[in-house]
């Protein structure tokens, strides 16, 4: 393949894409402009890095990379690097990063000239598009990744329709790895095909006849796939849980009747997504929501973690996180039955916190007259079912490598361990550390060996565990004492009236029974309200556990973990492995995976965590090359959440792919041609501008330039310039002291979020805005912008069953917040507030407020609020240092320019005294601005 559209010498371009489906891909990517959706795990930035070299080797192409997150970055830089040098290719320029850290506007105005590919930040290119830093008619095309995030208002679409009105040959090429995001709403495969700009769809599910036929060849790894069962406690506590996810999500559908609630069922609880999808419905009214059902859907989250956590953790690292959620659980004062969490009340939530101390440690009688109603403590430890698994796995392998003569492959003969999370890479790491550590204790000294014994065992960790897990009890019981000691006697001394009735004492006939109370030291008991207590062992038992995992002699020859290394004397304790002694144990991470496989070219790859786009990978690395052998362990929880996780999401991508194949047979042509383009007629352009609104004796007023506006560039982070750009009007951006939109010489606006409006008004830097706008502007206006997915009111809704205290504190926010609305157009009268549903009303609004007035001046606007002396051209500085100074004592918008213009940066000011700080802002606020700075955080005030 050569790189084409070129008058030099042909250039030959070297590419690694070995597969089929990889090389028609790139061709049909060659030839015209489309969106591709390729299954996760196919190998999506390998395509894109060759896609780009192919255009890199040619040294005269000026190429945007839109939405690449850091670490693409990295990778993409990496592989073109490397690209360069095997196909020798001397015009290659490789990747150019540019963020606002590292390039003025002078550097980039010089990149951009001399050409190459570049992968800038949406707000950066925006701006420098709309400048003219970067004239679209020069850019040979854009690559946008993760296409699933454009949406109409998001910058990257913006970016897209400025790029496509001025540039109507250059290509653009669309990317993503994930199909959940086309098939949600209403046409969603053509609407986001029209927020590109592109007509054509290229789908590439798993099942897709080229990639079939290039993963399942003559050349398949090796698969063994192993089901662990789970241990009865262990099954018992995914029960209890999915019981009270059941029972919250019914909750839920009971308190929220008029939401669509299809997608609210246990199968999709187990999604990743779920909370986003019931925020997701719950926003538009979440402020009308009651307390419970907020509650709930916090409580939903915490028992799907528990749900993932008890087949990850550790028996005893999971009763430490149950203490720590049952602490954040525990009922404030007053609290009655209504405003708790409702699983709390549940048998099931019993039995979760039962079975997981059992786990641990068991209680059994003592013998003796005198002690016999005090159980004692004796520990358990149960250890998690994979962990012997994992070991045997090793043990065959090992069999295997010696048994057997090593194959001539190009594998490194390398075991190469995937999980879920780092954490669970440090448990297998000290498993696999210690597991043949035995803690011989003192009975089984004189005991003849037992081959039992030399099976792999956690009992050494488990023990450290304990040992950890009971001092930190400890204090985390004396902790729990001191600030919830007055909580306590609060609670015992609250009474709800509903229940005066029922207090006191059950009959023994209805007295409830508890399940499993004899097996654990001591059942939990219920609060009055009837939640479960959280449950303290006595010292005694504590001081008998501690007794039994006592430090034995075989465990102090062990060294302790490594907190952190000096290296020192490094020489003499260190040296390379080779590759086929180690076990490389790594957390699954997305297209990194790709690079480790290549770079640690695994003989044995065990899967202690099933994931599907992993397996992808796998066979993409192994069909890809022909003479490395591969042996794939599948480990997985019989009739686990891990499971049901595993096979909901192979089916659900499958389903995605499925409907988004039927929209496309189905789907009309996606126009993208601009109205507004470069071949409109100039006697249209110019009518078009025309207003012919000439109520109240206006007169009829025409314009031969479309309007225009003046937006301070920190307001590019908000969708409102796009909508405006898409009404035809003309956005400047500045970097403006006074307001956030010029929309005439006498009109100026400054927008609010209500999020914003609230942080605005606790630091006061409202009052001191809206001063600078009427010592500059005729017509000042504050505009308050409501988000277009939620309720257009500011009054909050409580939910009147929950308690009072819930109720008040709401009301007394919204409260604030309308009062100090009214101050403040009392101390302005004359200011202008602007109410907006959402920035598609501001856009309008903004059209409106235009009709009859002149276009404003970008460099006056600049002007207003720098001092008389001060050039325009001079004020390009870092806006967050100038808002963290901002924020310090003394610091007015009047005093702030004369320390950014004299000091380098806010360490340069924080280190100033005061009698040097008093030439630029006055004795008074030299004195607060230094005093700030050498305040000590550590004093009592």
């Amino acid at each position: 393949m050569s790189a084409a559209g070129t008058s030099q010498p042909v250039q030959p371009v070297k590419l690694s894409l070995p597969l089929v489906y990889q090389q028609k891909l790139f061709e049909e990517l060659r030839k015209e402009d489309e969106l591709v959706v390729l299954a996760r795990g196919l190998g999506l930035i390998r395509l894109i890095t060759n896609l780009l070299h192919s255009y890199d080797a040619a040294g005269s192409n000026l190429i945007v990379i839109v939405g690449a997150e850091d670490r693409e970055n990295a990778w993409i830089g990496e592989a073109l690097a490397e690209h360069a040098a095997i196909s020798m290719s001397p015009r290659a320029r490789g990747l150019t990063v540019v963020n606002t850290d590292f390039t003025s506007v002078a550097a980039r105005e010089k990149m951009y000239a001399a050409g190459g590919i570049f992968s800038i930040t949406s707000r950066i290119l925006v701006v420098d598009m709309l400048t003219g830093l970067l004239n679209p008619e020069t850019i040979t095309g854009i690559v946008v990744l993760h296409a699933d995030r454009v949406v109409a208002t998001s910058l990257e679409a913006f970016i897209l329709r400025i790029y496509r009105q001025k540039n109507k040959v250059g290509f653009l090429k669309a990317f993503s790895d994930n199909p959940d995001p086309f098939t949600t709403g209403f046409s969603p495969l053509a609407t986001m095909m029209r927020n590109l700009f592109l007509r054509k769809a290229s789908l590439w599910p798993r099942f897709h006849v080229h990639v079939a036929q290039a993963l399942e060849g003559k050349k398949k790894a090796e698969v063994i796939e192993l089901e662990v069962p789970m241990t009865e406690s262990m099954r018992e506590i995914q029960n209890s849980v999915m019981e009270c996810v059941e029972v919250s999500i019914h909750e839920l559908k009971k308190s929220n009747t008029g939401l669509e609630m299809d997608d609210w069922n246990l199968d999709s609880a187990l999604l990743k997504n779920f909370d986003v999808i019931v925020r997701r419905q719950l926003d538009p009214n979440w402020h009308r929501v009651s307390w419970k059902t907020k509650q709930i859907v916090g409580d939903l989250t915490v028992l799907r973690g528990m749900l993932q956590t008890i087949l990850a953790l550790d028996a005893v690292t999971f009763l430490q996180q149950l203490d720590t959620i049952h602490a954040a659980h525990l009922p404030t004062p007053g609290m009655s039955r209504q405003t708790q969490s409702p699983w709390l009340f549940l048998d099931a939530a019993q039995t979760i916190f039962e079975s997981a101390k059992r786990r641990v440690y068991s209680s059994s009688q003592r013998a003796g007259p005198e002690t016999i109603n005090i159980d004692a403590l004796r520990p358990v430890l149960e250890e998690q079912p994979k962990w012997a698994v994992l070991a045997e796995v090793l043990e065959e392998i090992d069999r295997d490598l010696y048994f057997e003569p090593a194959a001539r492959d190009d594998s490194n003969g390398t075991i190469l361990i995937m999980c879920s999370d780092t954490n669970t890479c440090r448990q297998l790491r000290d498993y696999l550390q210690t597991m043949h550590v035995k803690p011989r204790t003192e009975k089984k000294v004189e005991e003849f060996h037992n081959p039992e014994e030399d099976k792999p065992s956690a009992a050494f960790m488990m023990r450290r565990k304990l040992r950890n897990y009971l001092r930190w009890k400890r204090e985390f019981a004396q902790v729990n004492a001191a600030l919830f000691s007055e909580n306590q006697k609060a609670i015992n001394g609250a009474v709800d009236p509903r229940l005066a009735q029922t207090r006191g004492r059950a009959p023994p006939n209805k007295r409830r029974r508890v399940r499993g109370g004899g097996t654990v030291g001591a059942a939990h008991g219920r609060l009055d309200n009837g939640s479960i207590a959280q449950y303290f062992e006595k010292p005694e038992e504590v001081a008998e556990l501690m007794a039994e995992v006592q430090i034995t002699e075989e465990e102090t020859k062990q060294k302790e973990d490594i907190v952190m290394d000096p290296l020192e004397n490094m020489d003499d304790y260190y040296q390379l492995y080779e590759m086929q002694d180690l076990v490389v144990i790594h957390a699954y991470d997305g297209d990194q995976d790709e690079h480790i496989l290549e770079e640690i070219k695994p003989k044995y790859i065990i899967m202690y965590e099933p994931d599907a786009s992993f397996i992808r990978r796998v066979e993409v690395y192994r069909s890809s090359h022909n003479d490395r052998n591969v042996r794939v362990y599948f480990l997985y929880y019989g009739g686990s959440v891990e499971e049901q996780r595993y096979l909901s999401t192979v089916r659900r991508e499958k389903d995605a792919f499925t409907k988004l194949i039927k929209e496309r047979a189905s789907m009309s042509v996606v126009l993208t041609t601009d109205a507004h383009g470069a071949a409109e007629d100039p006697q249209e352009a110019f009518l078009r501008t025309i207003n012919t609104r000439i109520a109240g004796g206006g007169k009829l007023a025409a314009t031969a330039q479309p309007p225009r506006i003046v937006v301070d560039v920190r307001e590019f982070r908000s969708s409102l310039p796009s909508l405006l750009h898409g009404r035809s009007m003309v956005i400047v951006p500045c970097m403006l002291t006074v307001g956030d939109y010029i929309l005439s010489p006498s009109i100026c606006v400054e927008r609010k979020s209500v999020s914003d409006l609230i942080g605005s008004f606790k630091d006061g830097r409202l009052f001191n805005q809206c001063e600078a706008m009427f010592a500059h502007y005729r017509n000042p206006m504050l505009l308050i912008e409501f988000d277009q997915n939620r309720s257009f009111t500011l009054e909050p809704f409580a939910d009147l069953s929950g308690s009072l205290a819930s109720l008040s504190a709401a009301n007394a926010g919204g409260n604030d917040l309308q009062s100090k609305i009214v101050l403040l157009t009392l101390a302005f009268p004359k200011l202008r507030i602007i109410w907006s549903s959402s920035p598609y009303e501001t856009a309008e609004i903004f059209e409106r407020l235009k009709a009859h007035e002149e276009e404003p001046d970008p460099i006056a606007a600049v002007r207003a609020g720098l001092d008389g002396g001060a050039q325009a051209e001079e004020q390009v500085f870092n806006s967050e240092p100038q808002d963290m100074l901002a924020a310090v004592p003394g610091v007015t918008p009047k005093n702030i320019m004369n320390l950014v213009l004299a000091t380098e940066n806010v360490k340069e000011v924080a280190n100033m005294t005061a009698e040097e700080l008093e030439p630029m802002v006055g004795r008074e606020a030299a004195g607060k601005i230094s005093g700030f700075f050498a305040k000590d955080l550590l004093e009592d005030e």
